[in-house]
């Protein structure tokens, strides 16, 4: 049965999902980190290259709850429309706020115009957009199309770097304003491109679906998903498109997207059903505060020239004990568990910063 009840497993994963980037984005030293915690440096999987997907997958997840009572109680399309496009814009003008904060405070050469929050914030707009005005069978469609169209796309180009479609648009479309430049070459690239957004978007669409299936209580649908599609992106990544996160290859769609669902289903399951701990809700519902705000304070301190006297103090007597890979570690535990400590007291003050 459909319900309008918030589920404590969705915001937990999705904090989780929000203290993972903390993490992952948060080093000490670049230089010096686990394997595991960072991303593949081009074809493969790592953990870190599931948590932006498993984010964008609770988009979709949220946009099932938030809408789906409303259209099931026939609300008028062009206002749910409205504000899911409001709200999308408010998303990607944060992302740009930061991006230009970043440019302006660390001095970097060239303003990036893509990012993390943008891609959100696109996905957001088009997977609510879709939610609103078409039916489940058609949002399945449409999630096919993309999933085979972006494939096409791929094969009819190269999987390297330089000579994919996303490298050409993006030089072509954003030149000097992707995360990559090499003003020598001529050439641009950014993970969080124009085209690799389609798998985005098949990740936030796919989360759509499963967030329908979970409010009414197709469980056991929703646990068999997982596995088909993380079987089936596997399969597809080993016979011909390889699991790449930057490009957000259909295999990587399915994947992560399957591994996602399993997730859902767990959190569902324990916390939900079993009465579990919803560990990291208090990231969950406060996720675009910890996430601009965590970004914000790292901008601040590069910019300001107090990053590298702080590691140094602060963390120098864990690289003598234990080495720089873990004093790098160590500074970003401590960087995540302070941003712990302040999206929970702002959740016992029940102050939720919602854009």
């Amino acid at each position: 049965m459909s319900s309008d009840k918030r589920l404590a497993s969705v915001d937990a994963l999705r904090g989780l999902a929000v203290a993972g980037m903390l993490l992952v984005n948060d080093p000490g030293d670049w230089g010096h980190i686990y394997g595991p915690l960072e991303h593949s440096a081009w074809n493969g999987f790592t953990p870190t290259d599931l948590v932006f997907p498993l984010f964008l997958f609770i988009v979709g997840v949220s946009l099932a709850l938030a809408l789906g009572p409303k259209i099931d109680r026939g609300g008028e399309p062009r206002a749910l429309a409205s504000a899911v496009w409001q709200r999308g814009a408010r998303i990607v003008a944060l992302g740009l706020v930061l991006n230009l904060l970043a440019w302006w405070l660390m001095s970097k050469p060239e303003l990036r115009i893509p990012g993390v929050l943008q891609r959100i914030g696109l996905c957001f707009i088009v997977t609510g957009t879709l939610a609103v005005y078409l039916r489940a069978r058609a949002q399945w469609l449409v999630l096919l199309a993309l999933l085979a169209g972006y494939a096409l796309m791929l094969c009819v180009s190269s999987l390297d770097k330089i000579g994919s479609i996303e490298q050409l648009v993006d030089t072509w479309v954003l030149g000097r304003h992707n995360y990559e430049w090499d003003a020598a070459a001529g050439i641009g690239f950014d993970p969080e491109g124009i085209v690799s957004t389609l798998g985005g978007l098949a990740t936030c669409l796919l989360g759509l679906r499963c967030g329908d299936w979970l409010r009414r209580g197709r469980v056991k649908a929703l646990l068999m998903l997982g596995l088909g599609s993380a079987a089936l992106g596997l399969a597809w990544s080993c016979l011909q498109l390889p699991l790449n996160k930057q490009l957000w290859t259909p295999s990587f769609v399915l994947w992560a997207g399957g591994l996602s669902a399993l997730l859902l289903v767990l959190a569902h399951v324990l916390i939900d059903r079993k009465g579990w701990p919803a560990v990291g809700r208090a990231f969950g519902v406060n996720a675009i505060t910890a996430y601009a705000g965590a970004w914000m304070t790292e901008v601040l301190l590069e910019g300001f020239g107090w990053m590298q006297p702080l590691y140094v103090h602060g963390f120098s007597w864990v690289d003598r004990l234990a080495g720089p890979t873990n004093a790098s570690l160590a500074y970003a535990i401590v960087f995540v568990a302070v941003w712990a400590v302040i999206v929970k007291l702002l959740d016992r003050r029940g102050w939720y910063w919602k854009i």
